[in-house]
């Protein structure tokens, strides 16, 4: 071996040493890094996916206690519950359950023989009384719950994670869950990815792990936030399918209402008067008895209307949204004794019926709010569209309140409010100072209103 190769040698290897050392060195701190990375990004799509449980759980017990209100008896209303409860599902392998507190299963959407046998000694292959947890975490307050379940779509028992609450009054453990071997298999794809890339990068050279390790933490952002979107969308769907059922619910009953059971009074009514005719003048017990009878069924009739007319305005369907918006902005100020004014210029040629659904009931949440909250004595609504778009104030002068208490603890109704309007693409917004008053505004583009006509 020659000087110059020695010298070579000298020269090359400490940097060669120091190279593969370097490479080494960055390659395992990057495979730790891929693991953390990938932990985390397990939790998280657990997390969201648990929290995609907890909505669709909630928007369930709403529809479930909206239903209850609407029905006549308890009993028609367990039957309502549990026919939705088993009809509806959102995916292959999603669906909900329903158990008493003593374990007899009441629904399931996809093993119906399931349905009247008592659950509560059941025990997983691990020995879980799953049944029994479940109703536990529901009597509880509603919680998470990890155990092992056969798969509909497979037939394979695997693991699987259920949120459940319990419906009040009726002491139901009810809740949906998902199959967990989706995400494992996922995770165990994604670190199979990333042992290739390691093992490349070890033959490559040290810049190869250090890509590897870009890649995962690029690749577990874009998952979860690819999560996170295809939740969020799904969510929106579920709940604008929601209102679009309550909606049609309600109109159904209005109607029921409005053309049964207040024709059925009025024939009552009429049967009345001529009973009081057939009576002649004479002032008798039993013709009192029929005055009575008859001013108590005259409150009825009008108690019937008033429920009818709230459930769902005949006059939105028959003559439009305008005419809807000037009846209740009239009854509102013949109930309250509020000065309202409304100022409405609409193209209702090119307004879609759930577009106008959503700003009646924006116009009806609204009015409401003023009515139970405000102590306004002047109340102004308009609703404009011209070629920018389309957009509505309602403004009150009472008592307000703070904004950022409101964006601390958002009630219910504005929540709704702001819901139905951001599902059409539109800005909601609220301008409200302490004893100055309350502004609602609703903006909807052009080309918002384009897309949900088209």
């Amino acid at each position: 071996m020659t000087l110059r190769t020695k010298v070579i040698l000298l020269a090359v290897m400490p940097l060669l040493l120091v190279t593969l050392g370097f490479a080494v060195a960055m390659i395992n701190m990057g495979d730790r890094l891929a693991e953390r990375e990938l932990e985390t990004f397990e939790t998280n799509l657990l997390k969201s996916r648990e929290n995609a449980l907890r909505d669709y759980v909630s928007l369930m017990r709403i529809t479930a206690e909206f239903l209850r209100d609407q029905a006549h008896s308890e009993q028609e209303a367990q039957v309502l519950v549990r026919a939705l409860m088993q009809r509806m599902k959102y995916s292959e392998d999603g669906y909900f359950f329903a158990y008493t507190e003593d374990g007899v299963n009441l629904v399931h959407a996809v093993q119906p023989e399931l349905v009247g046998q008592n659950l509560y000694d059941f025990q997983d292959t691990n020995g879980d009384f799953l049944i029994q947890n479940l109703i536990a975490k529901a009597q509880a307050g509603g919680g998470v719950h990890h155990y092992l379940w056969r798969r509909p779509s497979t037939g394979q028992e695997v693991d699987k994670i259920s949120y459940v609450e319990q419906l009040p009054g009726w002491d139901w453990m009810f809740g949906t869950g998902l199959y967990l071997d989706d995400i494992q298999a996922e995770m165990q794809h994604i670190r199979e990815d990333v042992n290739a890339n390691v093992k490349s990068a070890l033959l490559r050279f040290s810049s190869i792990g250090l890509a590897a390790v870009v890649l995962v933490l690029v690749a577990s952002i874009w998952f979860n936030l690819h999560e996170h979107r295809l939740a969020d969308a799904s969510l929106k769907r579920l709940a604008q399918k929601t209102v679009e059922l309550q909606e049609e619910e309600r109109r159904r009953v209005s109607r029921e209402l409005h053309d049964g059971i207040n024709q059925w009074l009025v024939a009552v009514k009429y049967r009345l008067e001529s009973a009081l005719n057939l009576l002649g003048e004479t002032d008798s017990p039993v013709r009192q008895q029929i005055r009575e009878a008859e001013a108590t069924l005259q409150q009825s009739i009008q108690e019937t209307r008033r429920i009818s007319h709230a459930l769902r305005p005949r006059v939105l369907d028959e003559l439009g949204l305008v005419a809807a918006v000037e009846h209740q902005v009239a009854e509102f100020r013949k109930r309250t004794g509020v000065a309202a004014i409304s100022n409405i210029r609409l193209d209702e040629g090119r307004m879609p019926d759930p577009l106008a659904t959503t700003l009646f009931r924006l116009i009806q949440e609204a009015l409401t709010n003023i009515e139970k909250h405000a102590r306004a004595a002047h109340v102004v609504l308009r609703l404009e569209q011209d070629a920018e778009g389309l957009y509505l104030l309602i403004q009150d002068d009472g008592r307000g309140f703070r904004t950022r208490d409101l964006s601390r603890s958002e009630g219910i109704g504005v929540k709704n409010m702001r819901e139905r309007v951001e599902f059409f693409g539109g800005d909601f917004y609220i301008r409200s100072e302490t004893d100055k008053g309350t502004a609602v505004h609703v903006y909807f583009s052009e080309a918002q209103l384009a897309r949900r006509v088209g």
